[in-house]
């Protein structure tokens, strides 16, 4: 299947339902900018970013699509339903999301915090499964706990993810080195290719530097699309390494 077009595209918009904000909305999740003014997401067939500074909403923003798409809270596929601590926010609640005509293949929600529980969940899975393939098979043969973080993420993204897919992913690199965030970034491209679409949490201006992604940026005034030179993330980078001996001065003056 070739690139996904705005005719196609799995995943198109998410509003807030507003008319079913509560009048006080001063507490978790309503009290966020991003949420206080919403103006929606239209999402890029291909790519989309969710980035910003942390305690912003990125993640629970990204998480209330997912579970208003019928993921579980903690991450998987659509067929995961377990819960090692129910944290997540209501907001799944207030949001309309718009699908496209064509229905993805593949499905998986990755959420960094709590891929260990995944993991476990897969572990416990396959010791109580009757005949048929091992759940584990599907993410390269090997146990997630017996490889490190890095390699476990990686796994999952190389074996589990088959294309013509959506695929939301929630700080996809807090494991990744900067290399295996380049290979990261060619696994996008490839799947990319394959029909599948994205919408992905990031801190990395490396993952964010897809061509051709919308990248919406979460700040205290609430949320805008921008290029990744203007990013927040792409500045202090830049800054640091283009003057580290200056950045290091007035840091540690």
């Amino acid at each position: 299947m070739p690139k996904l077009t705005s005719d196609t595209a799995f995943l198109k918009t998410v509003h807030l339902k507003e008319d079913r904000i509560p009048a006080n909305a001063d507490e978790f999740p309503f009290h966020l900018p991003v949420i206080k003014d919403f103006p929606g997401i239209y999402f890029h067939p291909n790519v989309t970013y969710i980035i910003g500074e942390n305690g912003l909403g990125k993640s629970t923003l990204l998480e209330a699509i997912a579970i208003a798409l019928g993921f579980n809270p903690e991450g998987g596929s659509k067929n995961f339903n377990f819960s090692s601590y129910d944290s997540h926010s209501s907001l799944d609640q207030y949001i309309r999301i718009a699908r496209g005509v064509y229905q993805p293949q593949d499905y998986f929600f990755f959420r960094a915090e709590s891929f260990y529980n995944v993991a476990t969940n897969i572990e416990e899975l396959d010791e109580f499964a009757s005949g048929g393939p091992r759940i584990i098979d599907s993410f390269g043969g090997t146990s997630l706990h017996e490889q490190s973080h890095g390699e476990a993420f990686f796994a999952t993204f190389m074996h589990r993810f088959q294309g013509n897919g959506l695929y939301i992913l929630d700080e996809p690199e807090s494991a990744l080195s900067p290399l295996r965030q380049l290979s990261m970034l060619r696994r996008i491209h490839d799947l990319v290719a394959e029909g599948s679409q994205f919408v992905i949490s990031t801190h990395s201006p490396i993952l964010m530097a897809y061509p051709s992604a919308s990248i919406l940026e979460l700040t205290e005034d609430g949320m805008q699309e921008t290029e990744l030179e203007q990013t927040s993330h792409y500045k202090v980078m830049a800054q640091f390494f283009e003057n580290k001996q200056r950045m290091l001065h007035h840091l540690f003056d």
